[in-house]
């Protein structure tokens, strides 16, 4: 659960494939929530990166229901169905864009820094990948890795001991889409 001073945005996985369509309407684009919780000192804590099944109110209300502890304050950039997250009991403050583009607004700093790592690691590792199929799981890849960094001496010994205390689990299970991997 993220708690305190959470940043969110909507981003999106993928694009589009030759003679389809393009922008969010794009049938290879997957749409997440990124959300960072902040330290009092406004740095990065935690991440989270949530595949969707869009961005509606519902959508939202049950993310943060599940991913936000009541009583954080939630800063977004104006997004109408980022409101819906007044319903897990989170205070709503959104800014409204307004044509400006990312690296102009520092409020968002953090958000923006992420996503923008994701992409970079995303593009290094999996040159080519089903994003609806293995999107949940390359997100939450990234989230573990980096909610973990400040131990990074004991990561590998913490990920042997999450594979060998993890019950088996069928090949089609494995290969099947996740709705939503917990890191």
């Amino acid at each position: 659960m993220l708690e305190g001073k959470v940043k969110v945005d909507d981003a999106y996985l993928g694009g589009a494939r030759t003679g389809g369509k393009v922008g969010r309407g794009s049938e290879n684009k997957v749409p997440f929530v990124a959300a960072v919780s902040l330290t009092k000192d406004d740095r990065p804590l935690r991440v989270r990166l949530t595949p969707v099944s869009g961005f509606t109110l519902q959508a939202i209300s049950a993310w943060a229901i599940d991913h936000l502890a009541p009583g954080s304050t939630v800063f977004s950039d104006g997004l109408a169905c980022f409101g819906a997250v007044t319903e897990a009991g989170c205070s709503h403050h959104p800014t409204v864009m307004a044509g400006r583009k990312p690296k102009d607004v520092p409020e968002f700093r953090w958000i923006n820094t992420v996503l923008g790592n994701l992409k970079t690691s995303l593009s290094g590792c999996y040159h080519a990948f089903g994003f609806q199929k293995y999107a949940a799981r390359y997100l939450a890849a990234f989230s573990y890795r980096f909610n973990r960094r400040f131990d990074l001496r004991t990561l590998h010994q913490r990920l042997l001991i999450a594979a060998a205390t993890t019950t088996p689990q069928p090949l089609r299970v494995l290969r099947g889409r996740v709705a939503d991997v917990h890191c």
